[in-house]
């Protein structure tokens, strides 16, 4: 297993995870990716900006994705929002806490402040990665999401790095 810095070459592949996660319906705001060319765009522009967004690699193909990046309204530029999913498989094997690891020591370039994100209450597993590695929960969304005939909330997590300022 690698852990690499996304490439224009990781694009087939990284949108093809991504829309394997969202079809799940389960752990994403989306319920499948944008197109494809969409996706390239979001990832040449992620590269262009020098954003930190990482892939899993398992034999030549990409199997999860982590990414942290910044906000562009002036007010938020010190905030990171985070992003990422592995394919089912690959769940519960650490990989997840070695992605998130990568791509928080690289995301220290951008010296953020708090670095955010928005997990499905559900979605214990990402939870317990996500205080495990020092993100503290702030606020819940209840029933923020209604999706198959069912209520889910959003917990609202965020990390607040010390990077030795």
């Amino acid at each position: 297993m690698n852990i690499l810095p996304i490439h224009i070459s990781h694009v087939d592949g990284f949108h093809s995870a991504l829309d394997i996660v969202a079809r799940e319906r389960r752990y994403l705001a989306a319920v499948k990716a944008p197109p494809l060319d969409s996706t390239r765009r979001f990832v040449q522009g992620n590269i262009d900006n020098d954003q930190s967004q990482f892939v899993a690699i398992h034999d030549s193909e990409v199997v999860g994705w982590c990414d942290i990046l910044s906000c562009s309204d002036p007010l938020r530029r010190h905030i990171g929002v985070l992003g990422m999913g592995l394919l089912p498989e690959f769940r519960g094997r650490g990989l997840g806490e070695q992605l998130l690891s990568e791509t928080i020591a690289d995301a220290q370039k951008h010296r953020f402040h708090r670095i955010e994100l928005h997990v499905r209450a559900s979605n214990e597993p990402a939870i317990r990665l996500y205080r495990k590695l020092g993100f503290v929960l702030e606020g819940t969304l209840k029933n923020d999401v209604f999706i198959d005939n069912q209520f889910d909330s959003t917990h609202c997590m965020a990390l607040f790095p010390d990077w030795g300022n």
